[in-house]
């Protein structure tokens, strides 16, 4: 009964060891993409800002170009 113990015990620990590797390898990948996939986030965000922020028109900014930001005048 003591040797059955014993094995059982052995196996646990060895079952602990295998999981502690296989957790370190996950966070070893998990500390890798992530930073990657925060700084892809922010830039995305950081240009939908700026869209959102400046959605004229590409004949709207020329016209801002031409005559100093101003608005193109309509003609009713």
């Amino acid at each position: 009964m003591d040797q059955d113990l014993i094995r059982v015990l052995e196996k646990i620990s060895n079952a602990l060891e295998e999981n502690t590797t296989i957790l370190n390898r996950i966070a070893d990948h998990y500390d890798g993409v992530v930073p990657v996939m925060t700084r892809n986030a922010n830039r995305v965000e950081k240009a939908h800002i700026e869209v959102e922020e400046d959605n004229r028109s590409p004949l709207d900014k020329m016209y801002g170009q031409l005559f100093g930001d101003k608005e193109p005048e309509t003609t009713n």
